[in-house]
């Protein structure tokens, strides 16, 4: 079994330089389209994007042993959230990669009168369940991590009230004045908030690196499942942006996202 993980784990890395590949012939054959460029040409982008979709998915054949694996080893984490969202993200992802197997069997021809239409909306479905999942991981932790860093800030000294809400002591308080001293807090939190953020994820870019890649990969299931269709050009451009942040997780170990 730890052989074979550490096989998969070899091949990820040329699974990535190929899907970043195929998005890129996804996002050129969108500008050849509207740049009304020959036939011909369109056609044999096409052609590549499909060849390297294949050769994809048997690169991927067996990952659903890694997924699994993967989710022994998230379901003993002592965060219940962290436990609950991986697990089941790598599940999820398990039965997408035997999906997709299911599919890649149909089109070499060895699964016969194979409805692959079906079978790939399916693996789309776990694939989009297993992203939720993933950036309700990323949404979490960033909570977790801007809680920490305000709470590690020393406080400093109360604030002076905004002018606009200099008011005598004597006057009568009233929903417009009320309005006008609360809108600035509001504001003010908003800013504060937004500040914290910026800082977390700038200190920690493994968890910014997930959140973008998962963010921009959230599209193309949404885009195959008709549930939120953004063109090909769209889904081009996202799958090669999330594509070359994982290949620099590849190159760069310290940016992926533990656990």
């Amino acid at each position: 079994m730890d052989s074979w993980v550490r096989f998969t784990a070899h091949s990820q890395a040329k699974e990535r330089v190929i899907r970043a590949a195929q998005y890129a012939c996804t996002l050129l054959g969108y500008t050849l389209h509207k740049g009304k460029a020959a036939e011909e040409i369109q056609r044999t982008v096409s052609q590549l994007e499909a060849h390297m979709s294949l050769t994809r998915k048997l690169l991927r054949l067996g990952n659903s042993v890694d997924a699994l694996e993967a989710a022994k080893r998230a379901i003993h984490l002592s965060d219940s959230v962290l436990r609950l969202c991986l697990t089941i993200s790598h599940l999820n992802r398990a039965m997408y990669f035997a999906c997709d197997n299911v599919v890649w069997a149909g089109k070499a021809g060895l699964i016969s009168k194979l409805d692959q239409h079906k079978w790939s909306q399916r693996s789309f479905r776990y694939y989009l369940f297993a992203l939720i999942l993933n950036l309700t991981r990323d949404v979490y932790e960033l909570c977790l991590l801007i809680e920490s860093e305000a709470n590690r800030r020393t406080p400093k000294s109360p604030s002076s009230p905004c002018p606009s809400s200099n008011l005598p002591a004597n006057h009568p308080s009233s929903p417009y004045s009320t309005a006008t001293v609360a809108l600035p807090s509001m504001w003010d939190r908003l800013c504060r908030q937004l500040h914290l953020m910026v800082t977390v994820l700038h200190s920690n870019p493994p968890l910014l690196v997930d959140m973008l890649k998962n963010s921009c990969d959230i599209f193309i299931p949404l885009d195959r499942l008709g549930i939120y269709p953004t063109g090909p050009g769209f889904v081009g451009a996202c799958g090669l942006a999330s594509s070359v942040l994982s290949i620099f997780t590849i190159v760069q170990p310290w940016l992926k996202l533990k656990p």
